[in-house]
C-alpha cells in the first residue's frame, strides 16, 4: 500500500471511532466538543422524607444510590446522628463507602435561620452554619445548600404549607428590617466557607427565599463567589419556569422534585424537559439532585425518577 493511501485509510478509521461529542460543530463550522450530561445525584432525604421512626442512615442510603445506577450523593444533614456529626470515623467511613461504590459526596443540605432581631440566635445559627462547613469539609463534600430562615409566626410546617410558603412578619419589623439580618450573617460565614473551599448555595426556600427577587437580594448583598445559589424546582408554586429561569445564572446546585404517588405536602406537574433547557441556556453543568417527595415507596419511585432526570438532562 502506498504511504498516502496507507495515511487516508487510518484517518478514515480513526474517524469511524471518534465520539460524536468531538465532531460537533458550531455556527461558525468549527469542532467543538458535545456538552456532557449533568450528574445526576439523589439526596438522602428521598429515602426518608421525615418519615417518623424511618430515619435511613447515610451509609445505606449510598448503597441504594449505587444499586440505582445514580453518579452522586447529597446527605441530609439532619438525618445524621448527633454522635456520626462528631464522628471522625463514621464520616471517613462513608467517604471510603461513596469512593469504592464510585459515587461523588456532592453536596450537603443544612438547615440555619436568620430571620430574628435576636442578635444572640443570629450568632447562634452562624456558630451552626460554620460546623456545617467543617463537616461538609471533612466529608469532603464542595457545597451546601443554605437558608434565610423564617419569621416563625406560622404554628407548624403544615400551616406555613397551607399557606403556600408566606407567612406574617414579626410585630413591628418588616422584610427591610430582615434582608440586612441575613446579609450580615453570611457576610461573618463566607470567610470560612472560602478557607475550607466550601461553597455555599442559598436556596428558594421559604422565608426571605420565597421569591427570586429575595433570593438575589442576598446572594447580590453579600456579593461573594462563595455564596450563590442552590436551585430547589419545586419550591416555586406558582409561575415556577420564569422564577426558575431567574436564578438559573447564578445555580451552583440543583435539587430537582418528583412527586410520584401524590406529594405529601403538594404536587407540581414539572416539565423537566424545559427546567433542563432553561438550565442549558446558562451553560448549567453542575449536579442536578432527586429530592423525591412523593408518597410512592421510594424503592420503585426514586427508579422512575432517576430515569426521567437522565432523560430530560442528557
Amino acid at each position: 500500500m502506498q504511504r498516502r493511501t496507507f495515511l487516508q485509510s487510518c484517518a478514515l478509521a480513526g474517524a469511524a471511532l471518534t465520539p460524536a461529542a468531538s465532531v460537533c460543530a458550531d455556527h461558525h463550522g468549527k469542532a467543538k466538543p458535545a456538552r456532557r450530561p449533568n450528574p445526576i445525584a439523589v439526596s438522602t432525604y428521598s429515602y426518608w422524607r421525615y418519615r417518623k421512626d424511618e430515619r435511613m442512615p447515610i451509609d445505606r442510603c449510598i448503597d441504594q444510590a449505587a444499586q440505582m445506577g445514580f453518579d452522586a450523593v447529597e446527605v441530609l444533614e439532619v438525618q445524621m446522628t448527633e454522635e456520626h456529626r462528631k464522628s471522625n470515623k463514621y464520616q471517613q467511613e462513608l467517604k471510603r463507602k461513596a469512593i469504592a461504590a464510585g459515587l461523588d459526596l456532592c453536596g450537603m443540605s443544612t438547615h440555619q435561620g436568620f430571620v430574628t432581631p435576636d442578635k444572640a440566635k443570629r450568632q447562634a445559627n452562624i456558630d451552626r452554619t460554620i460546623a456545617s462547613i467543617e463537616l461538609a469539609y471533612n466529608l469532603g463534600i464542595p457545597t451546601i445548600r443554605v437558608n434565610t430562615g423564617r419569621w416563625g409566626t406560622s404554628k407548624n410546617f403544615n400551616e406555613l404549607m397551607k399557606n403556600r410558603g408566606i407567612e406574617p412578619t414579626l410585630k413591628g419589623y418588616t422584610e427591610d428590617d430582615a434582608f440586612p439580618w441575613v446579609i450580615e450573617a453570611f457576610e461573618k460565614i463566607v470567610p470560612i466557607a472560602e478557607k475550607r473551599g466550601v461553597l455555599m448555595g442559598l436556596e428558594n426556600h421559604w422565608g426571605l427565599g420565597l421569591t427570586p427577587e429575595g433570593v438575589l437580594r442576598v446572594v447580590n448583598g453579600v456579593n461573594s463567589p462563595w455564596l450563590q445559589v442552590t436551585l430547589d424546582t419545586g419550591n416555586f408554586l406558582e409561575d415556577p419556569y420564569k422564577r426558575l429561569e431567574m436564578l438559573a445564572p447564578k445555580t451552583v446546585f440543583m435539587q430537582a422534585k418528583t412527586y410520584f404517588g401524590g406529594g405529601v405536602w403538594y404536587t407540581l406537574d414539572l416539565d423537566y424537559t424545559r427546567i433542563a433547557a432553561i438550565m442549558r441556556k446558562v451553560d448549567y453543568r453542575g449536579y442536578v439532585s432527586l429530592e423525591f417527595e412523593g408518597k410512592e415507596d421510594p424503592r420503585t419511585a426514586v427508579p422512575k425518577s432517576l430515569a426521567l432526570l437522565r432523560k430530560a438532562f442528557a
